[in-house]
């Protein structure tokens, strides 16, 4: 997976596709205070260029963040000083003892990772509920299917101010 976000990919990321971390951020801080959740430690598998784990810090939550690509933890590293950040594919990673575990952007879903398959991703589902502290919650989302009509192909631009990108999208 390392090969999939070098520099430029990590870069376009963070600046193209932020928005969905960002527009997530207050209903997840949401259902961590439903849940009496207001401190502590939060693990943020599949962390990207840090992006919620920057709101996870503004709103004092302790926070490690994980994530196979080096390019995206250096990004992270940088916009977020105060949170610990680990280079590991989400599906191996060791989940300490917290309140809460985040993943979001489709993270699981990922099937170019060559970890995520169906028993690994039992045995992280297992790991996490094993590092939750009691009344802590795991928040993620996946990818549904749909999205596309099954046998066919959508593409479509995303573009920034210094970068351009191809989006297909398919369903077998």
């Amino acid at each position: 997976m390392n090969e999939w976000y070098k520099e430029d990919l990590a870069f376009i990321h963070d600046d193209g596709f932020r928005d969905f971390a960002l527009k997530s951020a207050p209903g997840i801080l949401e259902i961590l205070a439903q849940n009496k959740i207001h401190d502590g430690l939060v693990v943020d598998l599949g962390c990207g260029s840090g992006l919620w784990a920057e709101e996870l810090t503004k709103a004092h939550y302790r926070v490690l963040g994980v994530d196979i690509s080096e390019s995206m933890i250096n990004i992270a590293r940088t916009r977020v000083p105060d949170a610990e950040f680990r280079i590991d594919s989400l599906f191996k990673t060791d989940i300490p003892p917290c309140n809460a575990v985040t993943s979001i952007s489709e993270c699981i879903s990922y099937l170019f990772d060559r970890d995520n398959d169906r028993q690994i991703l039992v045995q992280l589902f297992q790991r996490i509920y094993n590092a939750l502290t009691p009344g802590g919650v795991f928040i993620f989302d996946i990818a549904e299917k749909g999205q596309v009509a099954q046998g066919t192909t959508t593409k479509g631009f995303t573009e920034g101010e210094s970068w351009v990108v191809l989006v297909e999208k398919s369903e077998d």
